[in-house]
């Protein structure tokens, strides 16, 4: 199922939601580019998300990160992984829902635990009780994104490619972001 993007696709959803392996898989079947916004703003600022965060503040690095997907937007179509926060600013739904499709992956919580737990590069969760940090988080995200214009849900025995698939089935039934080849 070949098709020509028409505008950006922004993976949306919890860390741990497999945003950039999905992103990833999806853009090189697709042909385009994949982008992860964060490292667009690790590779602006010369220093990793948590050094950020530490540094500047939370505040600041949402600035840099609207900055950031506002500029990807504008640019030429790819798959785009946005961070976990981002799609809470009103502002970047706006600018996604204006230049491009917003796709939320949806996975649950315990598959979330199971594949963030070990990693300490997140610096939401670096604190005494991650998994509860991780649950709150969902909790407060979910309904927002649940205004992403499509949701995609993982399922426990998804593989990367699964996900994939199921993103780009999904994204076929729109011809304003998908333009379906014609082979003859």
């Amino acid at each position: 199922m070949a098709g020509r993007l028409k505008k950006t696709v922004v993976l949306v959803g919890m860390m741990g939601a497999g945003k950039t392996a999905v992103g990833t898989a999806l853009a090189r079947r697709m042909g385009v580019p994949f982008v992860d916004s964060d490292e667009e703003i690790v590779k602006a600022a010369n220093m990793s998300i948590a050094e950020i965060f530490e540094r500047d503040g939370e505040p600041f690095f949402r600035q840099k990160e609207s900055q950031v997907i506002r500029r990807l937007l504008a640019g030429s179509s790819c798959v785009l992984s946005a961070g976990g926060g981002a799609f809470m600013s009103p502002e970047n739904r706006a600018a996604i829902s204006q230049m491009g499709i917003s796709v939320w992956l949806k996975a649950d919580l315990d598959v979330l635990w199971q594949r963030v737990r070990h990693k300490d590069t997140r610096p939401l969760l670096r604190n005494p009780d991650p998994r509860g940090t991780l649950e709150r988080l969902m909790a407060q995200r979910a309904p927002v994104y649940a205004l992403a214009d499509l949701t995609v849900e993982s399922r426990p025995h998804y593989s990367v490619d699964d996900m994939a698939s199921a993103v780009l089935a999904a994204l076929a039934a729109r011809p304003d972001v998908l333009q379906q080849e014609n082979h003859q």
